[in-house]
């Protein structure tokens, strides 16, 4: 596994303050050394199982690749962990975050009409939450979203049932749900997106996945849900095994050839994907 230290990148601490509950949602935010100007705004969510992880591992996963390749300001949530709160602890971090990203636009130098929400693994799964809250709340406008290899249905699917994948598989799965919705009586498409029926209206997608792993079929299956609603949506599929390979093996094929297929999309993406927001 990689640490990328960007070279043209500065990193600083912030806080939010949750409408929801009043909590203070710590953030790690990475600029431009040589200035945001009109840069995208990239709400970034660490994956983990939402029982793991920490908003630092922006410097293994592909938020710095977007903060150094793009130039964008990135915005990393330290939401609480399901082992310290379970749903809708997390997804109520993250959307301070978001509101914070879009407040804050003209401070951070960020352009309000071009804010992305992207993570990977539950990261992703929160990735879609968010953008689903954001939708249906109206106050935030998602330019687009990359929810990889995304966390999203609490029920075994055909790939992550009986799945023994490397990094993942059905028993880590169980657990991580567990934790996360414990106490939850009615599971909601908030907490568990592969529920949600309605996909009009929600940002232009782009995802990928591998074969092998316990997430393949709930991805395909929202990037179809979106396509079938009329939003642009976008998933690759790589040979493996390897939940995360990306960030596990990024020297190793395939994680290459799928950080090549993103960049091709998000060159294109942060030229043709706008939502205008009043900031």
């Amino acid at each position: 596994m990689r640490i990328h230290m960007p070279k043209n990148v500065s990193i600083r601490y912030a806080c939010a303050r949750s409408p929801f509950d009043g909590k203070r949602v710590p953030l790690l935010i990475a600029s431009p050394k040589r200035g945001a100007g009109k840069a995208p705004g990239v709400l970034w969510i660490h994956g983990g199982g939402y029982l793991l992880g920490m908003k630092e591992m922006f410097f293994i996963t592909r938020a710095a690749d977007l903060a150094e390749r793009y130039g964008a300001v990135v915005v990393c949530p330290g939401y609480r962990l399901s082992f310290q709160k379970p749903y809708p602890a997390a997804l109520r971090d993250c959307y301070a975050a978001l509101l914070y990203l879009k407040d804050n636009a003209k401070t951070l130098g960020v352009r309000g009409d071009q804010l992305v929400v992207g993570g990977e693994s539950a990261g992703g799964g929160l990735t879609a939450a968010v953008c689903m809250e954001a939708r249906d709340r109206g106050d935030v406008r998602v330019a687009f979203q990359l929810p990889l290899y995304p966390m999203l249905d609490d029920r075994d699917t055909e790939t992550s049932r009986d799945n023994h994948g490397r990094v993942w598989n059905t028993a880590r799965n169980h657990l991580g749900w567990r934790l996360y919705l414990r106490g939850v009586d009615a599971i909601t498409p908030r907490a568990a997106p592969a529920r949600q029926t309605e996909y009009a209206d929600l940002p232009p997608c782009y995802t990928f996945v591998g074969d092998g792993e316990p997430f393949l079929a709930e991805t395909l299956d929202y990037v179809e849900n979106l396509q079938k609603a009329g939003v642009p949506a976008a998933v690759r599929v790589y040979h493996t095994d390897c939940h995360a390979f990306d960030m596990m093996y990024p020297g190793r094929a395939p994680a290459p050839r799928a950080m090549e297929d993103l960049y091709a999309w998000l060159d294109t993406a942060f030229e043709t994907y706008f939502a205008e927001n009043d900031v």
